[in-house]
């Protein structure tokens, strides 16, 4: 009746949730990963406000992606990318939240990405 996947994805979600929340000082990254695109934003909980996004769709890597072929690659640029964008928002520590996903392939290379970029989680 139901996919088990996206139960399985949706009860790991939950118990993530309950245990990490976004501040303002420590916003909280929650990466979403379709089947073409990736998509990554910086959130304080305690208002419910995106502060900073990224995605694959941004404008500012149109660009950069014409030439790379694979997704954990241009994963990776969204990593850097929400990074220099919290960077100039001062925004330099963060929760990381992989929504679900397992810590593998283009959700570990946005957390790569943004390491490299100076965040810290």
């Amino acid at each position: 009746m139901y996919n088990t996947k996206q139960v399985t994805r949706q009860r790991a979600k939950i118990k993530i949730r309950k245990k990490i929340e976004g501040s303002t000082l420590r916003p909280r990254m929650s990466v979403f990963r379709s089947l073409n695109h990736i998509y990554a934003q910086l959130i304080d909980d305690s208002t419910g406000k995106t502060l900073v996004s990224a995605s694959t769709k941004s404008e500012e890597l149109k660009s950069d992606l014409v030439g790379i072929k694979g997704k954990v690659s241009k994963s990776k640029l969204v990593g850097t990318l929400i990074a220099k964008k919290a960077l100039e928002n001062n925004i330099t520590t963060i929760v990381f939240d992989r929504n679900g996903f397992r810590y593998h392939g283009r959700i570990q290379a946005v957390a790569e990405g943004a390491r490299e970029g100076g965040l810290k989680f």
